[in-house]
Parts: C-alpha cells; sequence; structure tokens
C-alpha cells in the first residue's frame, strides 16, 4: 500500500516564485516582441484597407457626388471637403487650367482631377510613376459620376508640376 503524503496549508499562505533577471527577461522578451509585431499588423493592414481620398468639390455638385459614390463602391475611404471656390485647391496642387474639371481630390502623393475611373486609380496606386496626378479634363459624358445617355470616348491624362501631360489610358 501507499502512502499518500497529505499537506495542510495554511489559508493566505502562497509559495513565492523566485525569477531571476534572466529568466524573466526570458519569458517576457518573447512576448513583448510578439505584442509589438502585432500591433504593426494591424496598423499595417488599416492603413491598407482604407486607402483614403480626400476630396474638394461645390457642394451644389451632383456629378461629383456620384463620382464619390463611384470610388466608395470601389473599396475607397473618402473624406469630402466642399468648397464653393476651388481655384485655390488646383493651384495648390499644381493642376494646370486647361485639365481643371469640378472636382479635385487627393489620394497618397497624388492629385486626381475630374471623373478619373477608380481603376486608373488603383494603377496609378500600383504603379507609382513620378508624376504630380491623373486628370479627366472636362465632363465626359460616359466617365464615372458622368453616366447618361451616350458614352462618350475620353483620355485621362497623366500631368507633372511642369505641366508636362501624356495619356495615361484610353477610354
Amino acid at each position: 500500500m501507499s502512502k499518500s503524503k497529505n499537506r495542510t496549508y495554511k489559508p493566505n499562505e502562497t509559495k513565492k516564485l523566485k525569477l531571476s533577471r534572466k529568466r524573466w527577461a526570458i519569458v517576457t522578451l518573447p512576448l513583448l516582441g510578439t505584442l509589438i509585431g502585432l500591433i504593426a499588423v494591424v496598423v499595417n493592414q488599416s492603413a491598407a484597407q482604407a486607402t483614403d481620398i480626400v476630396v474638394y468639390k461645390s457642394p451644389s455638385c451632383g456629378c461629383c457626388k456620384k463620382w464619390v459614390s463611384h470610388l466608395e463602391k470601389n473599396g475607397y475611404s473618402i473624406e469630402v471637403h466642399n468648397q464653393y471656390d476651388m481655384s485655390p485647391i488646383k493651384a495648390e496642387y499644381d493642376v494646370p487650367r486647361r485639365l481643371q474639371s469640378c472636382h479635385t481630390a487627393k489620394v497618397g502623393d497624388y492629385v486626381i482631377e475630374g471623373h478619373v475611373p477608380a481603376d486608373e486609380i488603383d494603377r496609378l496606386l500600383k504603379e507609382k510613376p513620378q508624376i504630380t496626378g491623373l486628370a479627366v479634363p472636362g465632363m465626359p459624358m460616359g466617365s464615372p459620376g458622368m453616366e447618361g445617355p451616350r458614352k462618350d470616348a475620353y483620355d485621362v491624362l497623366s500631368f507633372t508640376k511642369n505641366g508636362k501631360t501624356t495619356v495615361y489610358a484610353n477610354r
């Protein structure tokens, strides 16, 4: 027969666990590293999930509202600023006069002028060309926000600070 040892603990009596500094570091440093890594992942994911586009537009412009909806439907997070006078915004972002349209937007380091389709903004952000931005001059029928009874052909233009333009896409 085996004898069992019965120990009686007094209430409020606890064993004290002594950890040396070395053991404490061995236990806590990996946990701290994991926590920092998780925080970095969460921050990066939230930045990647919501590409913010800041849009400056007239408060009464219906096509601008439709263009904002087009961007939202394509996964963009939009911050809208209603402006009665768009000239200062266009000047601040170096939008050439001949390319100006009804609204101006900023996404990352790029300027978006007019009814630029979301897929071209996606391409811009993926390719990261050395340009100031993209523009769809005027208000072509059939462009995002300008849907209607017909669809006109139009160009999406890239532009630089010095005013150089090239065709980025044909639509």
